[in-house]
């Protein structure tokens, strides 16, 4: 799983607690051009509390495409426009796989010990 930002000390009743009043988690887009290639890639996850503005957390990976995002052709105007505006809309909310993902028991995590049939 991705690193997730913001929600560092927090309680996992602190962090339901932000959840049901509006807080969700992000990620932003960014796009990187080498020559003929090009890479469209996600930050890591951030958590945003209720009525957060994202813009200063996406602005570092909107520069980042409009600098080298458009220099591939065709795929880097095209991934720079869309990383653009995936980051102004907010980023891509990410808050139902997250919130599964803290929901797995343990036990599906990580393989419990199976016995071994002898015989």
């Amino acid at each position: 799983m991705a690193k997730i930002r913001g929600t560092e000390g927090m309680s996992a009743d602190q962090l339901n607690f932000e959840l049901q009043h509006g807080a969700r988690f992000v990620v932003f887009q960014y796009a990187i051009s080498i020559v003929i290639l090009t890479f469209k890639r996600a930050s890591d996850i951030y958590f945003i509390r209720a009525g957060e503005e994202t813009i200063g957390k996406s602005l570092p990976f909107t520069l980042i495409s409009l600098v080298a995002g458009w220099w591939g052709i065709p795929w880097g105007p095209i991934f720079t426009v869309q990383s653009m505006v995936n980051n102004f809309r907010g980023g891509k909310n990410v808050t139902k796989e997250v919130v599964a993902s803290f929901n797995k028991p343990a036990a599906a995590a990580t393989p419990a010990a199976r016995p071994v049939p002898v015989g």
